[in-house]
């Protein structure tokens, strides 16, 4: 529900009733919360006691307690209810009393009395109908409900248990068909359980429909109902969607879960719990597909164990790594994996042991155990030729391409992940493979690659083909993904419009499609950007939500990447001795991999934070240079090594020595010349020309 809220002058949004709020809505709450450090925005929520949230400890978060009535005000809200009549004063002090003041509890309270007779009269005009002490007021709203739900005839007290366990909100046809009544009493029974105001209609089209007054009325009704008496219901409603909505039951599958679930109708349980668990993250409702999908193997667990069942256990675990990948659960994703490679090994089953192992890639990858993740790409690819799995094999191959590039190994990810990007057999360009689309993250490892060795224009062409990929499949995540390298790519190369468009798209849809875990590149990209560009005061909020998310002892997809950006943001923005720490923290991270690409970046940016400090040091600074500068010359990074050539010869200028800055200065005008980095070449074409004035 959108507002403006006039009085603060600030655009708001308001969220009611979070305790009945679901897994996606939840989601997107969560993603809003935590934007709001860096929006002009008022969000209101209100919610029951039982709700639980992770906002408490939030700097942007105040919480205004609903505490019950105090004894005036509810005296107030009695006498509306009740009227003036004399004899109602010690009835009154008795109820505020025993209800503390709790609203609700009150009004309930009030309709128990009228209803067994103990007041008389019309609402507003009651009088006491009998003595005091023979009045008994239960101790609990729940027991004021309970009573009057037991007081309902029989046959209503059973369409109200029965509507429970459909849930909050009631369809008409699938209420009549498991209410087991006839149509007439049916009907007489919801007009007497709306006057009663247990259920309030709330649709006529296209079908009818009821929900409950209230959460409590919903929860004592349906707990009032003996087990097996639920089990069956829930049994008898699966059947029903099923009869009733033959023709489309994708459009129930989260319903015909949550019932099978509840009715233990394990073979349907495992199917729509599946199916329900693949839809949810279709929508990128992660953790609702993790529940789902975890529902669904505890259904496996009542089945007889044969060998198809347990090749459902492990597909179901693999199917469910997107979703936690999504949400950071590496964790759990290891736990997941070990489980399933126990039963594939007890299968014996080569492909399937083939995808696990290109899963334990791209988890080894997020938690910065590159050796590790190339370790088992190698042999994922080998399972996969061995058992004639084409799929799997373009599986690996672009996970084997994420491994080199998170190393440092640019070259060995291009040459890999070109090979996975050349796949143009039959479907499998859109094709959805494990953990991802192949076709769209080797695109990404190819446009990374050829942002750090100089490929430009054949770079943006990837990227820019990986975006209409993702688009083509409908999935925002891999859109999200596909466009911080495009991004990333004109970043690099100084075309900061372009770069500043499509993160802030991505950006925009990590926060509005829950992504977190592409939140820390999308984030460090965009602050370098922005800093980049001289809007410092757009760059610090995200830098400084991004650095919480990396401080030591946390992981991010990416990381060596993430914090690369982040020191380069921090330098821009004169954060110099933060980008410094930083920046020391990549070289010891990653200083030891094979690739060493990163260790080439970390140097630079010391010498960098060492140039420009408080006490400049110009051996040092120039000593961190030149180490940059022999790797990437080496590595074949020439981006950075343009870059090198532009800080020493800056450093020379600033030392006096003319003849040394006049050469450095003139090698990274030729490269920036030769790669179009034109954002950077103006400014040095300047202080070469100062150099050569002196």
């Amino acid at each position: 529900m959108e507002a403006n809220l006039s009085a603060s002058n600030l655009p708001g949004a308001a969220f009611e009733d979070l305790h009945w709020i679901d897994a996606e809505t939840q989601a997107l709450l969560d993603s809003l919360v935590e934007s709001l450090p860096t929006s002009r925005l008022l969000l209101l929520v209100n919610y029951r006691p039982e709700y639980q949230h992770a906002w408490g400890s939030k700097t942007s978060y105040t919480q205004l307690r609903l505490d019950p009535l105090p004894p005036a005000n509810a005296d107030e809200l009695l006498h509306a209810l009740l009227g003036d009549d004399p004899s109602l004063a010690p009835l009154t002090r008795l109820l505020i009393e025993r209800t503390e003041g709790n609203p609700f509890f009150l009004e309930e309270s009030v309709r128990t009395l009228m209803e067994t007779g103990a007041l008389v009269g019309a609402p507003g005009a009651y009088r006491l109908a009998q003595a005091l002490p023979r009045i008994q007021v239960p101790a609990t709203v729940q027991a004021v409900l309970a009573a009057r739900i037991d007081r309902l005839s029989s046959e209503d007290k059973h369409l109200l248990q029965t509507a429970a366990v459909i849930g909050t909100e009631v369809s008409f046809p699938l209420l009549q068909a498991i209410a087991e009544m006839p149509g007439e009493v049916l009907h007489r029974g919801l007009d007497h359980l709306q006057t009663a105001e247990l259920l309030d209609e709330t649709r006529l089209f296209p079908e009818r429909a009821f929900t409950f007054k209230h959460a409590l009325t919903h929860e004592v009704a349906y707990g009032g109902l003996l087990q097996e008496r639920r089990r069956v219901l829930h049994g008898r409603i699966v059947q029903a969607l099923e009869a009733l909505y033959s023709d489309r039951l994708a459009e129930q599958v989260d319903r015909l879960a949550h019932h099978a679930v509840r009715g233990e109708v394990w073979e349907k349980a495992l199917t729509y719990c599946r199916q329900a668990g693949v839809r949810a993250e279709a929508r990128s409702a992660h953790r609702e597909a993790v529940t789902y999908f975890e529902q669904a193997l505890a259904a496996l667990v009542q089945l007889p164990e044969r060998r198809d069942t347990l090749e459902q256990a492990i597909d179901v675990r693999l199917t469910m790594q997107s979703a936690l990948s999504r949400l950071g659960e590496e964790a759990r994703i290891s736990d997941n994996l070990h489980a399933a490679e126990a039963l594939a090994e007890r299968l014996g089953d080569d492909r399937r042991l083939g995808r696990i192992a290109g899963s334990f890639g791209t988890h080894f990858s997020a938690i910065g155990e590159h050796d590790r993740s190339i370790a088992a790409c190698q042999p994922a690819l080998a399972l996969a030729t061995t058992s004639d799995a084409f799929d799997i094999q373009v599986m690996a191959q672009a996970r084997l391409g994420q491994a080199y590039y998170t190393g440092g190994d640019f070259r060995q990810a291009l040459d890999v992940a070109r090979q996975a990007m050349a796949v143009r057999t039959g479907d499998m360009r859109f094709a959805h493979v494990g953990l991802g689309f192949p076709a769209v993250s080797s695109r990404a490892y190819v446009a990374g690659c050829l942002a750090e060795l100089e490929g430009f224009a054949e770079g943006k062409g990837v990227a820019e083909d990986a975006v209409r990929i993702a688009e083509a499949a409908e999935q925002p995540f891999y859109i999200a993904s596909a466009l911080l390298w495009v991004g990333l790519l004109a970043r690099r190369q100084g075309e900061l419009r372009q770069a500043i468009l499509a993160l802030e798209r991505s950006l925009a849809l990590c926060h509005t499609a829950t992504f977190p875990r592409l939140f820390p590149m999308a984030a460090s990209f965009m602050s370098a950007g922005y800093a980049l560009a001289g809007r410092a005061a757009e760059a610090l909020p995200l830098l400084d939500q991004t650095l919480e998310r990396v401080a030591p002892g946390n992981r991010v997809i990416f990381q060596a990447l993430v914090l690369t950006e982040l020191s380069e943001a921090l330098l821009l923005v004169g954060r110099v001795d933060e980008a410094r720490v930083l920046a020391g923290r990549l070289l010891e991270l990653y200083g030891t991999q094979t690739g060493r690409g990163y260790q080439a970046h970390a140097y630079r940016l010391l010498g960098e934070a060492v140039a420009r400090g408080d006490a400049p040091e110009a051996e040092p600074a120039a000593a961190h240079y030149r180490q940059a500068l022999a790797l990437a010359e080496e590595l074949g990074m020439r981006p950075l090594q343009a870059h090198c050539h532009r800080g020493l010869g800056m450093l020379y200028a600033t030392t006096g020595q003319h003849e040394q800055a006049h050469a450095e200065l003139s090698t990274a005008i030729a490269l920036y010349r030769t790669m179009e980095m034109t954002f950077w070449l103006l400014e040095t074409e300047a202080t070469l020309a100062q150099v050569d004035a002196r």
